[in-house]
């Protein structure tokens, strides 16, 4: 007897026009920064309508949690909520990916990972002292880290877009790029922009991933103690007055990149057990009382097969679409409305803020990654990723100036006053929309990419500009 279609997947009138055309949207690299992209156009639309006032209200709305007399929390609004708390899923898929990086991908190999690894620095470094050099001294002087990040999912969803003109090793370089960006913006959170530090709430955080450490190296594998020692450390480092986002990627890093099970032991097991469902589908050789008595050994099969898949992978899979569809438009909902007045419009020229901003994402990323790059390249620190030329890795250091997410985050750190904050993110907005369009527009009209040479990816630029040509 053959399985039966799903519902989705039939021809029938509304999956045909309406969820399969869906899937195949949801599916695509560029999906999530799509979502992202019309969560904050809504937000800034709400913060410019004549109902704008319940925008702030909304999003300032307090939003207490009590358990007895043994926790309270009642500082916190809903925007402080999305910040603090569901924003610590999104640095748990940072810490995820950093470590899959570390552990399976590019950044394994120091050769490998040296060149995007010194372009990320250089546009870290370079965004920063441009808008240092604006702002110093004066009220805005807190946000030089606010256009220092790159922002993964508008960033690769700009290179997917482009199609085949940027070769795969282009678009690896600048996903490394953006994972060493990374781990920058997190150091540069956790050392910069942590208040007075409460040494007892900071042993207890410690305390609960030692604990986790433990678990884990004790082969628990419910995922309930892990869920509440998370829990208790996120709740430990939001009270020792270290941004309680860093928990997530401290979890991310903990999460064992190595199948739990080998995939070897079984495969006797799963091989007849499958054959035997599969009689009992088509071939209705067993009985229903035989085929149930099947399904306790059918579970402990998928449960083998489950852990021959390592926990890392598993988390990732789970995550990405709760970050890319959920967590991250919420938070660009809640962060991204600013009221786009006259003077808010007019500071685009001549706020230091947001000229600061502005000129840190498009100008500081572009001239930061590509000079590092350059000076790279050139004393043999690494090569240009293969079938690369000098106009791919121009357009991909503008492209790295889209810093959304991560940039609304460090303002919502550097800035008390909305006044301020609202200047940087104007200068966010404008600076992010420029990189992309640029960083598009460069390598859209690049040459296709073709097969890579010695030449090519040699160390020296003429022969990529040559390539180029």
């Amino acid at each position: 007897m053959p399985l039966k279609e799903p519902w989705s997947g039939s021809d029938r009138y509304v999956p045909r026009t309406i969820v399969q055309p869906l899937q195949r949207v949801l599916r695509h690299e560029a999906a999530g920064g799509v979502v992202m992209l019309v969560a904050a156009a809504v937000a800034i639309a709400w913060a410019n309508s004549p109902w704008a006032d319940s925008y702030t209200e909304v999003w300032e709305t307090p939003l207490r949690v009590e358990l007895g007399g043994l926790l309270h929390l009642d500082h916190l609004s809903l925007r402080a909520w999305v910040n603090d708390a569901l924003m610590t899923v999104f640095f748990l898929l940072v810490g995820v990916e950093i470590k899959r990086e570390v552990v399976h991908g590019d950044l394994r190999d120091p050769r490998a990972v040296a060149l995007p690894v010194v372009a990320a620095i250089g546009g870290m470094v370079v965004p920063a002292a441009i808008y240092a050099a604006l702002n110093a001294g004066g009220p805005g002087a807190d946000g030089w880290a606010v256009p220092m990040a790159t922002d993964i999912a508008f960033a690769v969803g700009v290179v997917t877009l482009a199609g085949t003109r940027v070769p795969m090793a282009a678009k690896i370089f600048l996903l490394t790029l953006a994972v060493a960006d990374d781990i920058g913006a997190i150091v540069v959170i956790a050392v910069f922009y942590t208040g007075a530090l409460s040494w007892g709430w900071l042993t207890c955080a410690a305390v609960g991933l030692t604990a986790i450490f433990a678990l884990r190296r004790g082969d628990v594998q419910s995922l309930a103690p892990y869920l509440a020692v998370g829990a208790f450390a996120w709740l430990a480092l939001l009270e020792s007055g270290v941004h309680a986002t860093l928990v997530g990627v401290a979890l991310g890093l903990l999460t064992p990149a190595w199948p739990l099970r080998s995939p070897r032991l079984f495969p006797a097991e799963a091989r007849r057990v499958a054959n035997r469902v599969e009689a009992a589908y088509y071939d209705r050789v067993l009985t229903r009382d035989e085929f149930a008595e099947n399904e306790q050994r059918i579970a402990e099969v998928a449960r083998l097969a489950l852990f021959s898949t390592s926990p890392l992978e598993r988390l990732e899979q789970a995550l990405s679409p709760w970050v890319a569809y959920v967590v991250v438009p919420v938070f660009a909902l809640a962060n991204a409305g600013v009221a786009l007045t006259g003077d808010a419009v007019g500071g685009i020229f001549t706020e230091p803020v947001t000229v600061g901003v502005i000129l840190g994402l498009f100008v500081g990323k572009t001239v930061g990654v590509l000079a590092a790059t350059a000076v790279a390249v050139r004393f043999g620190v690494g090569r240009l990723p293969p079938g690369t030329t000098w106009r791919h890795v121009v357009g991909l250091s503008t492209t790295a100036g889209v810093g959304f997410t991560v940039a609304l985050f460090v303002t919502g750190l550097a800035f008390d006053g909305p006044v301020v904050a609202d200047a940087a993110k104007v200068g966010i907005l404008v600076g992010s929309t420029l990189s992309g369009l640029v960083g598009y527009l460069i390598l859209r009209t690049s040459p296709a990419a073709a097969a890579a040479s010695p030449e090519v990816s040699g160390t020296g630029a003429p022969a990529a500009l040559a390539a180029s040509g």
